[in-house]
This record gives structure tokens, C-alpha cells and sequence, in this order.
């Protein structure tokens, strides 16, 4: 088995069931008391939500570098990070490594893909929503049309996963602004929609959505399971 490194803790609540889905996958797969092999840096989230804020994007790659070099160190084979946001920064990072990061949004375009679904909405953070680097990736990379919701309801996504999800706060009228603003993606021409933030999926399960949903933590963890178990 491969060594999977994960830099975690943006927020720890996400990264708590990437930890469990990736134990549950093994187990399921491999039986008895096997267990995941996984590196596990969490970090101290509140100075990264700071540099977010404002604008210090060089700070947050410096510091994620120093991290992923100190697991490629320990003996990971390849890295996660724990978070669709920080793929702004995928490129920096990798380019400072010798083993590979999967990059989160190649793995929803693969199920995306596999559904046949050629247009999908986009739910995360204001800067997942707004800027290309997430966008771009599943345009050029894999042919898939992406939808955001208008800015009153990026505003909403965005203020429920600062204020609420990272604080591992759930809560029914948050769901429901969710489900409207799905509803209103799938009136735009979505055929799915990406939970492009890994705290979304502890709030929006399939059950809430007349389309797919992508659970980008699954869906990254059942990617990082693959390799790690492939000759």
C-alpha cells in the first residue's frame, strides 16, 4: 500500500471524514483490520483564512510547500490537499515536489465524465466561484461547461462556509438556501453540481438535489485509494 500525505485542517471538520472515508475504503477493499496509510499535516487554519482575505496568495503557497515537502520527507508517495480553494495554488506546490498532488478537480470531472454530463453548477468559496483557476481546469482539461450561481447567491454560499461549515455549525435553513440555489443552477442548464468546497457535503447529501451532486471529499478520497492500492 502506498503512503497517501494529506494537508489537512482547512477546516479539520472536512478533513475528519477524509480521514474516515479513506479508513472505510481500505477496510471495505482489503478486510479485517487493514487499515489507510496516510500522512496526515492539519494545519492551523485561522492565519490561512486570514491571508485568504486578504489577498497574501504567496504566503498561503509558501507555507503549503514547506508542508508538502515535509510529508514528500516523511515518506508519502503523493499528497491531497484537503480543500478545492487551495488548488489556486496547485501549480506553485507541485512544481517545489517530486511526487505528484492529485488534483481535486480532476477527480469530479472523472465521475462528472462517467455520467455523461456535459454542463454542471459550481458551489464553494468566493474564490472556487469567481476566478478560473477551477473553472479553466474543467473547461480546457475536460471538455466540461461550468455554471456559478449570480452574486447574491455566491455571496450566501460563500458567508455559510466561513460563518457556518468550518465552524462544524449544520443547520436546516442553510440546507435550504442550498437546495434553492441548486434548483436555480439546474434552471440555468446544470445537469449536476459540483460541491466544490469540502465542508458542502456535511451539509448537502444526494437526497437534497433532483440532479447529481459531486462530493468532492468522496470522491478525491476514493481517487487517493485507487493509487494507493495500484501495483
Amino acid at each position: 500500500m502506498k503512503t497517501i500525505g494529506l494537508i489537512g485542517g482547512m477546516s479539520w471538520e472536512s478533513s475528519l471524514d477524509y480521514y474516515r472515508i479513506l479508513n472505510e475504503l481500505i477496510k471495505e477493499k482489503l478486510g479485517g483490520l487493514s487499515s489507510a496509510q496516510c500522512l496526515l499535516y492539519s494545519v492551523d487554519f485561522k492565519p490561512i483564512e486570514q491571508w485568504m482575505h486578504n489577498n497574501k496568495w504567496n504566503e498561503i503557497a509558501n507555507h503549503l510547500t514547506i508542508i508538502a515537502q515535509k510529508l514528500e520527507q516523511a515518506g508519502a508517495d503523493f499528497i491531497l490537499i484537503c480543500t478545492n480553494t487551495m488548488h489556486k495554488l496547485f501549480a506553485q506546490i507541485q512544481a517545489n515536489l517530486q511526487i505528484p498532488i492529485y488534483h481535486i478537480a480532476d477527480t469530479a470531472a472523472s465521475k462528472i465524465k462517467e455520467l455523461g454530463l456535459k454542463k454542471v453548477g459550481l458551489l464553494g468559496t468566493m474564490f472556487t466561484m469567481e476566478e478560473d483557476f477551477y473553472k479553466i481546469r474543467l473547461q480546457d482539461k475536460h471538455q466540461i461547461e461550468v455554471i456559478i450561481p449570480n452574486q447574491e447567491e455566491r455571496k450566501e454560499v460563500d458567508r455559510i462556509i466561513f460563518d457556518e461549515l468550518v465552524l462544524g455549525k449544520i443547520t436546516d435553513p442553510a440546507r435550504e438556501i442550498y437546495k434553492k440555489i441548486i434548483i436555480n443552477l439546474q434552471k440555468n442548464g446544470a445537469e449536476g453540481v459540483i460541491l466544490g468546497c469540502t465542508e458542502i457535503p456535511l451539509l448537502i447529501k444526494p437526497d437534497d438535489s433532483t440532479i447529481p451532486v459531486f462530493d468532492t471529499t468522496q470522491l478525491h478520497a476514493e481517487f487517493a485509494i485507487e493509487k494507493a492500492l495500484k501495483d
